[in-house]
């Protein structure tokens, strides 16, 4: 069922992604050739507390297998859910960064993925090509109109770009718990409701250089490109206030 947000569970739900887009604000400059992933793990869960709130990520899953990190940091063929360790980034990884702070019991969910140094021109074009599909998709959000225009904007300019399109995993519901109704896939596939006031949705395009294929690695929970080609993945976190979306996250890189 598609919980429809009240004004005081938007503004509730608006300052938490106040509080994720803060957080990515001051990230960002220390995601470099040479850090450990574990170190951006250890400095997000001690940022959110201190801002307080709780990271939102941290222990999502099964009780067998629970995240073990507040946020998930996925390099190269990684498309999502990359568990933070000892592994050090290079000069001309595409690093994607995926955070949510849950603020007082309002949820915030947010990605970027930030080029580490000088990637290669096929790398940057993929980067920003995901990012643009982002934007597309937003863009595609308006009251009264179906669910599957923001899919079919997404999957549309992927496409056009000759990119994989991730459909094992998608966009959601989100403000309220982490993951709810409706699934925002991208691409045009599954249950198409009209958009109404009230709605707050995760927007997530994860773009693959070569095949939309994936697979997923033995910690449950890392996702690579079946290829090893490599992928990347932006999200904002928006509401249908009056006719069409309000990004309530922002986002850190204007430009690159």
């Amino acid at each position: 069922m598609i919980r429809l947000k009240n004004e005081n569970q938007r503004d509730g739900i608006r300052k938490s992604c106040k509080m994720l887009s803060a957080l990515y604000r001051e990230l960002l400059p220390q995601v470099k050739p040479g850090v450990e992933t574990i170190a951006i793990d250890h400095w997000v869960r001690d940022w959110i507390k201190k801002a307080g709130g709780k990271p939102a990520f941290l222990g999502q899953g099964s009780a067998k297998n629970p995240f073990p990190a507040a946020i998930c940091v996925s390099i190269n063929n990684e498309v999502i859910h990359g568990i933070p360790s000892k592994r050090k980034i290079r000069e001309g990884d595409l690093v994607s960064l995926d955070c949510g702070i849950d603020l007082d019991g309002f949820i915030s969910d947010q990605a970027v993925s930030l080029e580490a140094g000088k990637v290669s021109r096929e790398v940057h074009d993929l980067n920003v090509a995901t990012r643009d599909c982002l934007y597309k998709g937003i863009a595609a959000v308006k009251a009264g109109d179906r669910l599957l225009q923001v899919s079919r904007a997404v999957h549309g300019y992927a496409l056009s770009g000759g990119y994989g399109v991730v459909r094992e995993f998608c966009g959601h519901g989100v403000g309220l718990a982490l993951h709810e109704d409706p699934q925002v896939p991208n691409y045009p596939h599954g249950p198409n409701p009209r958009m109404s006031r009230g709605l707050v949705i995760a927007i997530e395009p994860m773009i693959n250089m070569g095949t939309g294929d994936i697979r997923i690695l033995e910690d449950g929970w890392t996702v690579v490109t079946a290829d090893d080609k490599v992928s990347a993945h932006w999200e904002h976190t928006i509401a249908l206030i009056h006719d069409k979306a309000e990004i309530l996250t922002e986002d850190p890189l204007e430009s690159f």
